[in-house]
C-alpha cells in the first residue's frame, strides 16, 4: 500500500514539472471542486438546520438569499455597497498579513476612522469638494493611527500585535460611544430633552454621490475608489522594491533582517497601512450608505475584511470576488431577516457559508504540506540506501 502511495506521489511531482500547465490546470479543477463540495455540504447542512428550526423550507430561505442580492438591479447596488467596504478593509489586512503583522483590531480601526471622519465632517465648515475628501482624509489618518499604537506597542515594548489590536478594538467602541453622549462633541441636535446616543445626519451634499438611483440599480460612487485601491495594491505588493521587502519579512524575518530590511520601519508601516484602509472603509461607509455616527456603525465590517483577507489567501486581486461574496451573504441575509426568519438563523446561515469558503485553502494547505513531507522522507530513504554503497564503494 506504501509503496502504491509513493509511486503516486513520484508520479505527480514528475508530471508538475515536466508539464507545469497542466498540473496548474489539474489543481485549479481540484480547487474549483473543493469549493462546489464544500459549498454544497454547508447548503445541505443549512438546510436541516432549517427544516429543524423554522416552517420554512429550504428553498424559500435559499431564494430569498438570492432574492435579496442578485434577483434584480437594485439588489445588485445593495450587494456592491455591502462589499465595498469589506473590500477596502480587506486589502489594508492583506498588506499587513503579507509582512507577517497579524493584526485583528480592523474592527476598532474602522470604528475610529469614522469616528474622525464624523469630527471633521461635522466640525470643518467649507465646500463639499474639499470637507469629503478631507473626511476620507482624515479617516484614514484616525485608522492608521489607532494601528500605530499598536506598532509602538510591538516595537518599543514587545507587546504581540494580536493582543493589542484586540484590545483596542474595546477602546474605540467606548470612544465612539463618548463622543456620541456629548454634546460638544458629536452627539445630535435636538430639542427632545432626551437625545439619543447619535450624531446628527450628514447632510446630502456632503454625501459621496450615487450612480443610479432607486428602485433601479444604484451604487456608491465609492466603487471606482476601491476598484483603484485594488489595482494599486496588486500592483505594489508584486511589482514593486517595498512589496518585496514586505513579503521576505512575512516569510522569514532573519533572512530580512540579514538582508537590511527593518523589521520596525517595514513592519511597521505595513501594520498602519491596514489601519488607514480601514478607516477608509470606515468613512466610505459614514459618507456613503449609513450618513449617521451612532454605537455598531463598523457592523463587524472590520471582522468580515480580515476573513475576506484571509480566504483570499492575501492575495489582493482574489479580495474582490471573496468580499462580493460577502456582500451577497450580508444583502441577502438582511432580505431573509425580513421575510421573518429568525435572525440567529440567518447568521448560522452565512457562518456556514463563510467556512466553506474557508475550507478548500485548508485542504489544499494540508494536502501540499503531506506531499513535502512525503518528499522529505522517500529523499531522507534514497540518501540512507545510497550512503553504505558509496562507502562500500570507497573501501
Amino acid at each position: 500500500m506504501s509503496d502504491n502511495l509513493e509511486r503516486v506521489g513520484t508520479e505527480e511531482v514528475l508530471a508538475a514539472v515536466t508539464n507545469p500547465r497542466g498540473a496548474r490546470t489539474r489543481r485549479g479543477a481540484v480547487t474549483v471542486a473543493l469549493y462546489a463540495a464544500a459549498v454544497l455540504l454547508a447548503m445541505g447542512l443549512a438546510s436541516l438546520l432549517i427544516v429543524g428550526v423554522t416552517d420554512a423550507s429550504p428553498g424559500e430561505v435559499f431564494s430569498a438569499l438570492y432574492e435579496g442580492s442578485l434577483s434584480r438591479p437594485s439588489a445588485i447596488g445593495l450587494t456592491l455597497d455591502q462589499a465595498m467596504p469589506i473590500l477596502i478593509v480587506a486589502l489594508g489586512a492583506v498588506i499587513s498579513t503579507r509582512a507577517g503583522m497579524f493584526s485583528i483590531g480592523p474592527e476598532g480601526q474602522l470604528t475610529i476612522g469614522a469616528l474622525v471622519g464624523a469630527i471633521v465632517a461635522f466640525k470643518v465648515g467649507g465646500p463639499p469638494a474639499v470637507v469629503l475628501p478631507l473626511t476620507l482624509v482624515a479617516a484614514a489618518a484616525g485608522g492608521a493611527l489607532w494601528a500605530g499604537i499598536a506598532a509602538l506597542l510591538r516595537f518599543w515594548r514587545g507587546v504581540d500585535v494580536v493582543i493589542s489590536t484586540l484590545l483596542l478594538n474595546f477602546i474605540a467602541v467606548e470612544a465612539l460611544s463618548f463622543a456620541v453622549n456629548k454634546s460638544w462633541l458629536l452627539q445630535e441636535t435636538s430639542s427632545n430633552t432626551q437625545k439619543l446616543p447619535q450624531s446628527d445626519r450628514l447632510a446630502d451634499s456632503y454625501q459621496i454621490t450615487r450612480l443610479g438611483s432607486q428602485p433601479g440599480f444604484s451604487v456608491s460612487s465609492a466603487i471606482f475608489l476601491a476598484v483603484a485601491l485594488v489595482v494599486v495594491v496588486a500592483f505594489v505588493l508584486a511589482r514593486t522594491r517595498w512589496g518585496f521587502r514586505l513579503r521576505m519579512l512575512g516569510l522569514n524575518p532573519n533572512a530580512a533582517r540579514t538582508a537590511g530590511v527593518s523589521m520596525a520601519v517595514v513592519g511597521g508601516s505595513a501594520l498602519m497601512l491596514g489601519g488607514a484602509f480601514a478607516g477608509l472603509a470606515g468613512a466610505v461607509m459614514f459618507t456613503g450608505t449609513v450618513f449617521r455616527i451612532q454605537p455598531g456603525v463598523s457592523a463587524n465590517v472590520g471582522f468580515d475584511g480580515l476573513l475576506c483577507a484571509l480566504i483570499a489567501r492575501r492575495n489582493a486581486l482574489a479580495t474582490v470576488p471573496v468580499a462580493f461574496f460577502f456582500g451577497m451573504l450580508r444583502a441577502g441575509g438582511g432580505f431573509l431577516a425580513a421575510t421573518g426568519v429568525p435572525r440567529y438563523l440567518v447568521d448560522i446561515v452565512q457562518a456556514l457559508l463563510v467556512l466553506a469558503a474557508l475550507m478548500p485553502p485548508i485542504v489544499t494547505a494540508l494536502w501540499d504540506k503531506r506531499q513535502t513531507m512525503r518528499t522529505a522522507r522517500r529523499e531522507a530513504a534514497q540518501h540512507a540506501t545510497e550512503a553504505p554503497a558509496m562507502t562500500g564503494a570507497a573501501a
